[in-house]
Order: C-alpha cells, then sequence, then structure tokens
C-alpha cells in the first residue's frame, strides 16, 4: 500500500474560512515547491526547519485515526497536499463518512475525492483553472496595500467562487517592527469588504489567537519565517 509523508497529524478545530469553529482531524503532508517567506509551516519544506523523522503513514491507518478522534471533518493540508496522490487516503476516509477537506494553493493537479476545497492562491504557483472551478472558497493572503487589487486583477473572470477570503499575513500581526504595515493591512481589508460586500470577506486565522492547536501534544510547534524573502529558498 502506498504512504504518505506526514510531517503531523493532530485533533483541533479549522480555524478560518466557511467551518470556523468545527471539530476538525489536521493531516498535515511533508513537501512544498512554494516556498513562501512569511509560511508559518516551514518545517514541511525549509531544509533549517525540516524535524529530525517524517512519519510514513499508510493512508488506512490516517483514516482510522481521524475516525477514532470523533472528529467532525478531516482538513488535508501541507506544505503542499496536492503535490502528493491523496485517492487512497480520501477513499479510507471517505468509507467512513468522513468529510475530507484539502487547503491547496491550486497550482497542481487534485488527486482525490474531496468535500471541500479551500484555495489560497500564490504568486510563484499560480492556480490552475480546473482548480478554481472546483474550489468551494478563496483564502486571499494580503501582504501589503495593493495585495487585493493585484489578486482581483489576476483572478478577474477566471471564477465564480462565493467566498473569497481576506486574510492579513500573520507575522506582521506578530512581529513589533512591521507593526504599522500590519495596521495599514487590517485597514484596507476593513474598506475593501465595506466598499465591495460579497463575495469578499474579512478574514482571520483564529486558532492562532487560541493558540488550540497545541492542547493536542502530536501537534508541532509552528515555525514562521517572519516575512522575511531571505529566508526563503
Amino acid at each position: 500500500m502506498t504512504t504518505l509523508p506526514v510531517n503531523e497529524r493532530f485533533h483541533t478545530w479549522q480555524g478560518e474560512g466557511c467551518h470556523l469553529g468545527k471539530s476538525a482531524y489536521f493531516i498535515r503532508l511533508q513537501g512544498c515547491p512554494v516556498k513562501c517567506p512569511w509560511c508559518d509551516s516551514a518545517g514541511t519544506w525549509h531544509p533549517d526547519h525540516l524535524p529530525e523523522e517524517v512519519e510514513k503513514a499508510e493512508p488506512e491507518a490516517l483514516a482510522e485515526a481521524a475516525f477514532a478522534s470523533g472528529c467532525e471533518i478531516v482538513v488535508l493540508t501541507g506544505g503542499e497536499p496536492a503535490v502528493h496522490d491523496l485517492h487512497e487516503l480520501t477513499y479510507a476516509l471517505g468509507i467512513r463518512s468522513l468529510p475530507v477537506h484539502l487547503e491547496t494553493c491550486g497550482a497542481f493537479p487534485i488527486r482525490g475525492a474531496f468535500d471541500w476545497i479551500t484555495l489560497s492562491p500564490k504568486w510563484d504557483a499560480l492556480p490552475l483553472d480546473e482548480n478554481l472551478a472546483e474550489a468551494h472558497e478563496l483564502k486571499i493572503i494580503v501582504e501589503d496595500e495593493t495585495s487585493i487589487e493585484k489578486w482581483v486583477a489576476e483572478l478577474e473572470g477566471r471564477h465564480q467562487i462565493e467566498n473569497v477570503w481576506l486574510h492579513p499575513e500573520w507575522s506582521l500581526l506578530n512581529d513589533e517592527s512591521r507593526k504599522p504595515q500590519g495596521e495599514a493591512v487590517l485597514a484596507i481589508i476593513s474598506e475593501w469588504v465595506k466598499e465591495h460586500g460579497s463575495p469578499y470577506r474579512a478574514g482571520y486565522q483564529l486558532h492562532k489567537v487560541y493558540d488550540v492547536d497545541r492542547l493536542d501534544p502530536a501537534s508541532r510547534p509552528l515555525v514562521p519565517l517572519g516575512g522575511d524573502p531571505e529566508r526563503g529558498i
């Protein structure tokens, strides 16, 4: 049977998007070719932060662990989970009646059956039209005061997604030296939503406020790169 490289797997709740607050079992897969400078899960790809050992797990075992957790949904994330063939894992989860969610940048063909797809586009790996057509929600990371306009121009006419979340780039809100930039990003998100309304919605990573992931001992500490391009590879 196929195995998948797992960075971590743990029981928490979904901290963002349309399924905010739902009990969720997260399976974070190893590997990502996109390498964002503000990545908060750099342990999935950055050579300076790789774990000493990466679990090689069979889809059946992952599905059974998710089922045993009593979760409401299962979220496959990364890294970039779509670089892996997820057919066997989604099948194993599906026969246990577990709704399967995917978090992806959308730049790679999606292999597997999913009940919900969150697509968060990245400039270094733009989303495929076929994935935009399948996505249920968009999550745009707002890095500066021009980000929203740039993404709207890039994606114009390419999707009809009803929920477009505008998320402040997290490291801006946790670095005192970048606080003015972070405040400007929050302000531009607020004004954009007030002016344009649907499909745009103000987003946030509420699980980080609660620090809920760490309540499960299987969760690894975050590895934020802090928005520093020099720390990307």
